[in-house]
């Protein structure tokens, strides 16, 4: 016996109620993989691996080995080189000016250090960088 509604009440038929289910269901898996997705692209590189993940966001680690900055040049950036001295560097961290005051003096701070930096990888002059805009994403690395 099926139960009575009332007239104004409409019955949904069963091919709605599945596609109404599915598309809750692929609203729920994108969430998850938005949610997730930034944890596993944080993958965790040295500076010579850095080369093979342009345009990836990622995690590099080094030791900051030279720093420069460059307060004549336009755009006042500051130089962090990871594990091999400036001009062999193999790997860059770029702090411009217009965000240099959130990093107290970098170029003193990290040198000698070793760092974990995180953003997205690009290419200048073909060596991989860096350009952080936040002290968030400079760690210092306790690791060896």
């Amino acid at each position: 016996m099926k139960p009575a509604y009332p007239p104004s009440v409409v019955q949904p038929s069963r091919s709605s109620l599945l596609v109404w289910m599915l598309l809750c269901l692929i609203v729920a898996l994108a969430l998850v993989l938005l949610i997730v997705q930034p944890a596993l692209a944080q993958k965790k590189l040295t500076t010579a691996e850095a080369k093979e993940h342009f345009e990836e966001t990622a995690t590099v680690c080094g030791e900051v080995v030279t720093t420069r900055y460059a307060a004549s040049t336009k755009g006042q950036p500051t130089f962090l080189n990871l594990d091999k001295p400036y001009p062999n560097q193999v790997f860059t961290v770029v702090i411009w000016g217009s965000n240099r005051s959130k990093f107290g003096k970098p170029e003193d701070d990290y040198k000698g250090r070793r760092i974990c930096v995180s953003g997205k990888i690009t290419a200048y002059a073909g060596l991989p960088e860096i350009v952080v805009d936040e002290p968030k994403q400079i760690k210092i690395d306790a690791e060896k």
